[in-house]
């Protein structure tokens, strides 16, 4: 383990005691509650495992940003192996909601290749408004370039992933981290705020606020800047990572992506695509779908993050 610094040592040491929040009983975007809504309909669904597979190693609930007494953690799951390259998860939930848990089962299962994978908690809407969640997400990619040598792992090697609100989130914060971040995958999340059919959705009068509206402190028509620079196309440039999409049969989050991509590829930037027919919206979080899921995102980062 590396020695820390005097100043970071006597930092570490000024700092108030650290603490997360309890368990909010709202909070119910989670895979259990999930199943009892969808298992209806699809009652083939199955919800994900989330045990270790053999020779993984979890380290659980590091302190990756502190506000206050207020600390933010992560959980880093390792294979054997050194210089492993990391795939960063961000979970979904509307931005108002949701776990760190919810992408286990895809991280084990990335461990399996080879990958070590991280899942983080963030500052949600109710708690800090945006862009807080994504300078979140982009303390959890300094964080594991800083502690990369002591976990075994590879600093210039770092995927940002994503579902819903956090294939958001994880594209924005990839979009805009300045090189740190090399490859994203975004999984149903919405890339351009503003078009006609996010707004539909996301900026429905009735309700008061909606998820993105309590996210940005204001309808379109009250924060019409915010909703453009949240918009992850509005970032497209030369030498940005590489992005899969994966998608469910549900339109509304597909907003902006085709445009993007577009953009992305006149500017020769990879992009790839997977849509998943026949899927509802949170369907990584239920076999048979998150095979396909992590097999696409495999093939993906064995390109891209090399």
């Amino acid at each position: 383990m590396p020695v820390l610094s005097a100043v970071v040592a006597a930092a570490l040491l000024a700092a108030p005691p650290c603490v997360a929040p309890p368990p909010d009983p709202a909070n119910t975007y989670d895979a259990r509650h999930t199943y009892d809504k969808l298992v209806r309909d699809y009652p083939d669904i199955h919800i994900a495992a989330d045990a270790l597979p053999p020779g993984v190693r979890k380290t659980a609930d590091q302190v990756y940003a502190q506000y206050g007494v207020r600390c933010l953690m992560l959980d880093l799951y390792r294979p054997p192996g050194d210089k492993l390259p990391v795939v960063v998860f961000v979970h979904g939930g509307g931005w108002k909601s949701g776990y760190r848990a919810e992408f286990v089962p895809m991280a084990l299962r990335l461990t399996e290749h080879g990958y070590a994978a991280v899942t983080l908690s963030y500052r949600l809407s109710g708690e800090a408004r945006y862009p807080a969640a994504v300078q979140d997400v982009q303390d959890a990619v300094r964080w594991v370039r800083a502690h990369a040598a002591q976990f075994g792992l590879d600093a210039q090697r770092i995927a940002l992933a994503g579902g819903s609100a956090g294939g958001q989130i994880a594209s924005l914060a990839g979009v805009t981290a300045g090189g740190d971040v090399k490859a994203i995958v975004n999984i149903d999340g919405l890339s351009d705020f503003t078009t006609e059919l996010a707004l539909k959705y996301e900026n429905d009068p009735k309700k008061i606020p909606s998820a993105a509206g309590a996210w940005f402190g204001g309808r379109y028509e009250e924060q019409p800047a915010r909703w453009r620079e949240a918009s992850p196309i509005q970032y497209v440039h030369a030498g940005m990572p590489p992005i899969l999409f994966i998608g469910s049969a549900q339109p509304r989050f597909s907003a902006g992506r085709e445009a993007m991509r577009e953009q992305m590829t006149a500017l020769g930037v990879a992009s790839d695509e997977l849509i998943l027919p026949g899927t509802p919206h949170s369907f990584w979080l239920f076999d048979p779908w998150l095979q396909p899921t992590v097999d696409k995102t495999v093939t993906f980062l064995q390109q891209y993050l090399r």
